[in-house]
C-alpha cells in the first residue's frame, strides 16, 4: 500500500499554471528524490502534499485516507478538520529555513510538539528528545538557543524536531539551499543516516549526487510536469534531452 498518492493534481497562481496533471506515488519506507530547474513546481507540489496550499484539482491520499478528491465541477475538495488533523501525523517537513522557535532552547524546539500534540509528558517528551539529538550529534547543544549554532546544526535540530513525532513519512524542501558547501555536506550526512529508521522520504534537492545515490525514485520535473521518473540509473542516464540539458551543468560531480 502506498503512504502518499496524489494524482492530477494541478495548482495556478493567477494565470502562472505551477502544477499541470502531476500524479506521484511514495511507498512505505521508500526515498523519493524530485529534481528539476528553479521554477518547476517542485517545492508547489510539497507544499501540496503538507496541505501549505490546497489544489484546484486532483486527489491527495495518504494511506486508506482520502484528503482531497475532485467534486463534479473538477475542483478539489478536501476533507473535514478532523480528518486532515489525523492526517497531519503521518507526516513530517523539514523547511529550507528551519523554522526554529528562537526563544525557544533546541531540546523545547524539538521536544515542545511531542508533548502538546501528542500528549506525552514532559519527561518522556524530553527523552525522545534527547535521543534525536543524541542521532544528530547534538546532545551538547541541547541548552542552546538556535542564534548559537550554525546554520547546519539548525538544520539538524529542525530534522529532530520533525522526527520527534514519529512520522511515517518526511518531507524536505532544499533543506541544504540556505547553507554553505561545508555545512552542506554535514547535513546530508545526517539524512542519509535517516536511511536506518525506514521512513519514507520525499526530498526537493539540487544536490544530485546526493539524489543519485540516496533514492529509490527520482522524479525529473521541468515547467510544472514530470519529465522522467524511475530508479536513480534510469533517471540519471535518460537520453531525454530536457534531463540532459539540466544534467549538463552537474557534470562534474555525476
Amino acid at each position: 500500500m502506498n503512504l502518499l498518492e496524489m494524482k492530477n493534481v494541478k495548482k495556478s497562481f493567477g494565470d502562472l499554471q505551477v502544477l499541470r496533471d502531476i500524479s506521484i506515488e511514495v511507498g512505505d519506507g521508500e526515498i523519493v528524490s524530485i529534481i528539476g530547474p528553479s521554477g518547476s513546481g517542485k517545492s508547489t507540489l510539497l507544499r501540496c502534499a503538507t496541505l501549505l496550499e490546497t489544489m484546484d484539482s486532483g486527489i491527495l491520499k495518504y494511506e486508506d485516507t482520502v484528503i482531497a478528491k475532485n467534486n463534479a465541477d473538477g475542483k478539489s475538495v478536501y476533507a473535514d478538520k478532523k480528518t486532515i488533523k489525523q492526517v497531519k501525523s503521518v507526516y513530517g517537513l523539514v523547511f529550507q529555513q528551519f523554522n526554529l522557535f528562537p526563544h525557544w532552547n533546541v531540546l523545547r524546539n524539538v521536544s515542545d510538539a511531542v508533548i502538546n500534540v501528542q500528549k506525552k509528558s514532559k519527561t518522556e517528551a524530553e527523552k525522545t528528545g534527547k535521543e534525536l539529538l543524541d542521532k544528530m550529534g547534538l546532545l551538547d547543544k541541547a541548552d542552546y538557543y538556535p542564534f548559537q549554532l550554525s546554520g547546519g546544526q539548525q538544520q539538524r535540530v529542525a530534522i529532530a524536531r520533525a522526527l520527534a513525532l514519529n512520522p511515517k513519512v518526511l518531507f524536505f524542501d532544499e533543506p541544504t539551499s540556505a547553507l554553505d558547501p561545508e555545512l552542506t555536506g554535514e547535513v546530508l550526512k545526517v539524512i542519509k543516516s535517516l536511511k536506518d529508521l525506514h521512513i519514507a522520504m520525499v526530498i526537493v534537492t539540487h544536490e544530485m549526487a546526493f539524489a543519485r545515490d540516496i533514492s529509490d525514485k527520482v522524479i525529473f520535473m521541468a515547467d510544472g510536469v514530470i519529465v522522467e521518473q524511475g530508479s536513480a540509473d534510469e533517471v540519471f542516464s535518460s537520453e531525454n534531452e530536457r534531463m540532459q540539458l539540466f544534467l549538463g551543468r552537474y557534470k562534474d560531480i555525476l
